[in-house]
């Protein structure tokens, strides 16, 4: 990974000079300014606007129960693309811009959010691994299967329940 980010540090802002470079001998100085500056603002003012609609459907979706995890992604991809487009220079303007379209923004998000994983601990719960125990061994005795494989310890008076609840530890 750093590597990568290493590398990232020093070909984009080549990339970028070259760009400037053949852009200003084409258009000249003062136009190549003023375009790196419009986009700028152009792009400030559109992730404003997104943003703002990002987080109103953010607070709609918290007060209906649910999890926003769609606007939260998209949220932290306008804030990417704004930092992108504030950053002088016509390829990361490209890229910047590209996150301000809707369906691309949407595409990106179905393809991060396939690879977060979200685990049990996250939801509130919790996991355990166990062993699995044959009927013929001596621990299944006063003990009754269930379903997932586990084993649950009958005690006299029980009718095999498993009583769950949360705990703190306190030290």
């Amino acid at each position: 990974m750093f590597r990568i980010l290493f590398l990232l540090f020093i070909a984009v802002p080549i990339i970028e000079i070259m760009v400037l470079m053949q852009v200003g001998a084409f258009l000249g100085a003062w136009p190549t300014i003023a375009i790196v500056v419009l986009t700028a603002w152009f792009g400030a003012k559109k992730v404003r606007q997104q943003g703002l609609a990002t987080l109103s459907s953010v607070q709609t979706k918290m007060a209906q129960g649910q999890m926003p995890s769609d606007e939260i992604v998209a949220g932290v991809l306008l804030l990417v693309s704004g930092v992108l487009l504030l950053t002088p220079g016509f390829v990361t303007d490209f890229f910047g811009l590209a996150l301000l379209v809707p369906q691309f923004r949407r595409a990106l998000i179905k393809a991060v959010q396939q690879k977060i994983v979200v685990s049990q601990m996250a939801q509130g719960g919790f996991s355990h691994q166990s062993q699995h125990f044959s009927q013929s061994q001596s621990f299944s005795q006063g003990h009754e299967q269930a379903p997932g494989g586990d084993f649950i310890e009958k005690s006299k008076g029980q009718s095999g329940h498993t009583l769950e609840g949360d705990f703190e530890r306190k030290d």
